[in-house]
This record gives C-alpha cells, structure tokens and sequence, in this order.
C-alpha cells in the first residue's frame, strides 16, 4: 500500500473534502443567478439576485481558500522533512473556516434588510462591499485563521539558511495573506477612499499573495510529479514571485480609475497592469519545460490535466483578458459589464480553483492508500468543466459587447426593454455552458469524496513499456510537443487579444459613438471564439502530446537528475 510520509498531512484531507463541498454548493448558486438572468422573477422576493450573487462570490474565495490551506499543509511536511507544527491548531483552523462560512452564508440575509450590525463605528454583521460582505465578526476571525496557517508554516519550515525559492515563495505569501487583510478591517465613509483600501484586499490579494502562493505551489507540484530539478524550478519562482509584485503593486492603479482619485493614475494603471502577463508567461513556460524534462509517462493524469489548466487559464483569464480590459481607454467601456466576468471566471477559477482541485488529485489517492486508480473519471470532469467554463467566457464576452454598445454608447435604458432582448441569447448560453459545468463539478466531487472506496487500495498499477521492441514514438497530434510549437500556440492566444483589444478600442471612434456598432461587433466575434478555441485545441494538443508518452520507449536525457525534496509516497 502506498503510504504518505508524515501522518500530519492527513489535515490536509478534511479541507480538500471542505473545499468540493463549498464548491459544488457555489456553482449552485452560480446556476441560479445565471437563470435569474433570464428571468429576473425567479425566486423574487426569497432569494434576491444580489443576495445570490454575493453567496456565488464569497463561496467562490473560500472554497479556493480551503484548496490553498489544504494544498499548504499537504506539501509542508515534504518541503520540510518533517511533520507540521501545533497539529491542534490546524484542527481550530479547520471548525473556524466552517463556522466563517456559515455565519457568511447567513449574514448576507440581513443585506436585504439592510441590517448591518453597526457597534462602535463597525458594521459587524455584514458591510456590504463587494468581495468583502463579511462583517467585522468574521473578518477578526478570519484573520485569527490567516496568523494560525502563517504560523503552522513558518514554524514547520527549516531554519531560514536551509531555504529554496519556493520556501521563500509560501512564507512570503502566508505572511502577506494575513497582513493584507489588515486593511479591510475598518469602514471609512468616504466612498472613494473606502474603494481604495478595499481594492488593496481585494487585488493584492489575488494579483499579489494569491498569485505568489500559486507559483510556489505549482512549481513544487510538478517537482512532485515530473522529479523535476529543483533549482531550476525554484528559479522560475523567484522570478514568477518578483515580477508578480513589480507589476501587481502599481497595477492595482486600474481599479483606481474611476473612483474619483487623481487623473494620473490612468496613465500608470495603463502601463503596469499592461506589465501584469509577463509572470504569467514565465508561469506558463517553465510548466512546459518541466513537464518536458525527461518525457517520463504521466504518474498522475488528473493532476496534471487540473495543474496545465490552471496555468493556461491564468495565460488567458488573468493575463490575456485582463490585459484587454485594464487600459483606461478600454476599462472605461468595459467596467462593470459583462465582459469583466468573462476575465474573472477564467482567471478566478481557471487559476486558483484548478490548483486546488489538482492538489486534491494528487494528495487525495496517498492519504486513501490507492497505489492506482481509475483516472478516466478525473479526465472527463476536467474536459466538462475546462470547455464549459471557456463556453461561459464565451457567452459573458460577445453579451458585454453587446451590453457596452447598447447601455454605453447608446445609452440605453438598462430596464428599458432595449438591453434584455439584445442580450438574451447570450444570457441562455449562460446556463447551458454551466450546465456543462456543473456536470463536470459533481464529478470531481463524487471521484475525489469516493476515492478508496470504489476502488481496493491494491489496484493493478498501469503497465508502462519501456522500450518495447517495434514502439515507435507517436506521430500526429500526440507527437512530441517543441518549444516552438508552444510558443505557436501562445503567440496566437495572444494575436486574438490584440483583436479583443481593438474592438474594445473602437468603441472610442465617433463612428461607433454616432450608432455603428460593425467594428467593435466584428473584431469581438472573430477576437474571443479565436482565443477560447485556440486554448481549448493547444490544451488538447499538450495532454495528447503528455498521454502518448506511454506507449513510447523509455529516454533519458542528459542533464542533472532529480533533486525533488520529498516524495509523497
């Protein structure tokens, strides 16, 4: 029986199984809210449309929030060779992320109310900002939580002189995680600098500790299932890390541009949330060459499906999609229309759930025993869920240039009766990619919640020839995947952005202005199917290249052999 090395990765087990619960609940909600769309009386009156989106959204961050404690204290131990500090405490931070979610849950109630809970100049109930609904009570604990996960892990790491890059990369980020959250922990009356400290949270948050911990936790994933050299990948963490915050710092300044701060900042918000991507290219080449080291078979397909798709949706949510959207010249057509939740499923999910649904695969099968398991169900969740989250990317995209053009440009009444039927094709797309979805979500929690015990922990392992006489190296699509051909791919993920920037552009043309909508119209319906289907076939094209190593004889290339830190079993 495959065993883990230290018994306090177990922890580990209860957040993944927290986090495919709070997930699964999520898309529920984001259901709803996507046929309330349709039909704007549906459940009026019980479950409001805002109150349902601010539960989609607050379930969205903890439930990625779980995957990142549970993906943290899985590879603690192995980072460190030994097991994990105060195990107690880890168990309190566990009672004290459920009892945050359901008081969450609950509170967004009283926002129909308006009921705040104001204490001493506090609303301690719920504060209705967006991304941050909690009120002060579950703020103070969420914050006890974030000191406990920084503490666990700064004390569970080796003496400071023994530290890689991806040390460094997860103890920067736990600590930050806990620092940034300091500035939501006060109201200010004042809306525009109530927006400024809010977005502090919220983007340092994600562009900043979020993005730092995911580049530290991937890089030491693929070290986990490639044997990858660990100098080399904590060399493509530090300088993941230090881009992310030389561009995310300033970067912040696109959120700034329409809340009343001074006009200077829509010229450097421009520039660095331009400069945001290049972390991310860097992300996205060094899984390549990892994952190309030594073309070994895969030991863990579902893992690495889940890890290549949080990588290539971070290329294109996070970097190419907010790099359309973030220039003032483009943002002030865009903001706060459809085509930001185009950006934010993809980046949101596409990055940061993917990673923690990726560690759950990988952690999950060790800590139940399975020396193999049936992988098939793990593949076909990660297609359902990829080409449904690209489809609603999709859907949100074309109806936000059509909602920009008709409530922007036009100026258009949104109830009205105008904006609802040009949109309504896209807002039925909406829910039938998330039906897609959703199929593909319950599979991965049925797979992983059931592991061990659909299948015996002896399973035959897969057979792998190794140099079998006759085998041939594949040829055709799953034949080995260059570097050039990758950065193929790439170059043309980003030649339909440009497109996508264009049409945003155009909208400031007095043409368009004047009531023709064709340029926009054109360069949006050729830009976003090019670039959601270009990443769909370069995805296929990766894994096939990855699947046909199986069948392949065995090669080793010179080079230095792996320095992996641990192996989890």
């Amino acid at each position: 029986m495959i065993q883990i090395q230290y018994d306090t990765q177990r922890l580990s087990m209860r957040f993944f199984m927290l986090m495919l619960v709070l997930f699964i609940i999520q898309v529920g909600f984001g259901m709803l809210i996507a046929l309330q769309h349709i039909d704007p009386a549906l459940l009026a009156g019980t479950l409001n449309f805002n109150i349902a989106r601010a539960e989609h959204l607050n379930l969205g961050i903890i439930w990625i929030l779980s995957g990142f404690i549970g993906t943290i204290l899985f590879v603690g131990p192995l980072l460190s060779k030994r097991e994990l500090a105060s195990p107690w405490l880890i168990k309190f931070l566990f009672y004290a992320l459920v009892a945050v979610t359901i008081w969450n849950v609950i509170a967004q109630s009283f926002a129909s109310s308006g009921i705040a809970g104001w204490w001493m100049g506090q609303p301690w109930i719920q504060e209705g900002l967006e991304y941050l609904e909690a009120g002060r009570v579950a703020d103070i604990i969420i914050l006890v939580g974030f000191s406990i996960l920084a503490y666990v892990v700064l004390r569970t790491f080796p003496p400071r002189k023994e530290w890689n890059e991806i040390h460094w990369g997860l103890a920067l980020g736990v600590v930050a995680l806990t620092l940034v959250w300091i500035f939501g922990l006060f109201f200010i009356e004042r809306q525009d600098v109530s927006e400024y400290f809010r977005w502090y949270v919220v983007h340092y948050w994600v562009e900043g500790v979020w993005e730092v911990i995911h580049i530290s936790l991937i890089g030491f994933l693929l070290v986990l299932l490639f044997d990858a050299n660990v100098k080399s990948v904590g060399y493509a963490v530090f300088w993941g890390v230090a881009l992310v915050w030389l561009s995310g710092l300033i970067g912040n300044a696109h959120h700034y541009f329409w809340i009343g701060t001074p006009e200077f900042w829509q010229f450097w918000g421009s520039l660095f949330s331009a400069l945001e991507p290049l972390p991310l290219i860097f992300c996205f080449w060094h899984i390549y060459l990892d994952a190309h080291n030594d073309r070994k078979p895969l030991k863990n397909a579902p893992a690495f499906y889940f890890i290549l798709g949080s990588v290539v949706l971070e290329q294109v949510g996070a970097g190419i999609l907010g790099f359309t959207m973030t220039f003032a010249l483009t943002n002030v057509w865009s903001h706060g229309t459809w085509v930001t939740p185009s950006h934010a499923h993809l980046a949101l999910f596409g990055t940061f759930g993917m990673l923690g649904i990726a560690a759950a695969y990988y952690a999950v099968p060790l800590m139940r025993g399975l020396k193999d398991y049936d992988e098939r169900m793990g593949k076909l969740a990660f297609w359902l869920v990829f080409t449904g989250m690209l489809g609603m990317a999709f859907a949100f995209a074309l109806g936000g240039t059509v909602q920009v053009f008709a409530y922007r440009t036009l100026g258009l009444d949104w109830f009205g009766g105008d904006i609802f039927p040009a949109m309504n094709f896209f807002k039925v797309l909406v829910p039938v990619f998330g039906t897609l979805f959703t199929i593909g979500g319950l599979l991965i929690a049925y797979d992983l919640i059931t592991m061990g015990y659909r299948a015996p922990a002896g399973a035959p392992a897969k057979t792998v020839h190794a140099n079998p006489g006759g085998t041939r190296f594949a040829t055709g699509w799953g034949r080995y995947l260059t570097g050039y051909e990758s950065g193929i791919w790439l170059l043309g993920m980003w030649f339909f952005g440009a497109v996508i920037t264009f049409g945003l552009l155009s909208f400031n043309l007095a043409s368009v202005q004047a009531g023709n909508p064709t340029l926009p119209y054109l360069l949006a319906s050729i830009g976003y199917p090019g670039l959601l289907l270009v990443t769909l076939l370069f995805v296929w094209r990766f894994l096939a290249s990855m699947e046909s190593r199986a069948s392949e004889p065995a090669t080793i290339l010179d080079g230095p052999s792996s320095q992996a830190l641990g192996q989890a079993g």
